[in-house]
């Protein structure tokens, strides 16, 4: 890759990693499933009338956009209900392991031993946030979390299984199908005197946290990240979604004050020594085949 891809590469996962920390001020002005709503509605305008709808059936569509929602609205109910912005960042990354557990059910690909390893790691770690006792997150909060990362492995098997398309094209179609139905949503569970109330007294950081995530986290950095797996074979891409939870952990302990206890930075490295055999091993095994290929 050249160095300014690089630079891309590592500006984007910064964004998102800091978007963990700018969905906690979020939730400061709004309930978990308003600003889901927010995030989706402005991510999709006025972009969706200048993007032409990607090349899947309406029935792929809207099973994409279910889940991709739904990664979204338990991620923020897991943080509402006192997950802290750091451990969600790494939490949020089993996605990569539920994706491969999937894809050997479903898909019929082997996870490597090296995956397995990975994902035992990972496991360990979750398995110590749970029962850490130093409350920089709760139970309840963590399995909403864990199920939201659920959701994203089940997408990325449907997008798998939709085959080459336009990902951008995907990902704004996908929030302009989610919107309106998340604000119904939003009023029947959280009742519209609170959707109101919290729509009438949004803050300048309220506003700024929906630009963010709509503008910086969805449109720059998935664009960016669509352009350099248009030039990049996509394991060398994936592999820079590693910094997404260091930068997470960093932005949530500079910006909200989030101590760290040493149990719970175990855990952390555990799960991104999990990743890192998913991830990046599994990738050097792929260009290693398509090389003798």
């Amino acid at each position: 890759m050249s160095s300014q891809h690089i630079l891309l590469a590592i500006m984007v996962t910064a964004i998102w990693g800091f978007n963990f920390v700018v969905i906690h001020w979020g939730l400061g002005d709004m309930p978990p499933l308003l600003l889901s709503a927010m995030r989706f509605l402005v991510a999709a305008i006025p972009a969706v009338f200048f993007v032409k709808r990607p090349n899947i059936s309406w029935g792929m569509l809207t099973a994409i956009t279910f889940f991709h929602v739904s990664q979204f609205n338990l991620l923020f109910f897991g943080m509402s209900a006192g997950l802290s912005a750091g451990i969600a960042s790494v939490v949020i990354q089993l996605q990569a392991f539920f994706t491969v557990l999937l894809a050997a059910i479903l898909l019929g690909e082997k996870p490597r031993g090296r995956q397995i390893a990975g994902m035992a790691l990972a496991f360990a770690g979750m398995i110590i946030i749970a029962l850490s006792k130093s409350g920089s997150g709760t139970l309840l909060g963590l399995g909403l979390t864990i199920f939201g990362g659920l959701s994203w492995a089940i997408t990325n098997i449907f997008m798998k299984r939709a085959g080459s398309i336009d990902m951008f094209a995907l990902l704004i179609w996908v929030a302009a199908l989610g919107a309106l139905p998340m604000f119904g949503v939003s009023m029947l569970v959280e009742g519209p005197d609170q959707v109101v109330t919290a729509l009438a007294n949004l803050s300048w950081s309220g506003g700024a946290s929906i630009a963010f995530m709509a503008y910086g986290a969805t449109i720059f950095g998935f664009g960016v990240w669509g352009l350099l797996l248009h030039h990049y074979q996509a394991v060398r891409v994936a592999s820079f979604s590693l910094l997404v939870p260091v930068f997470g952990m960093a932005s949530a302990a500079l910006l909200l004050a989030e101590r760290f206890s040493t149990d719970k930075m175990i855990a952390a490295l555990l799960v991104l020594a999990g990743l890192y055999l998913v991830v990046v091993h599994k990738s050097a095994a792929q260009v290693h085949t398509k090389k003798r290929v």
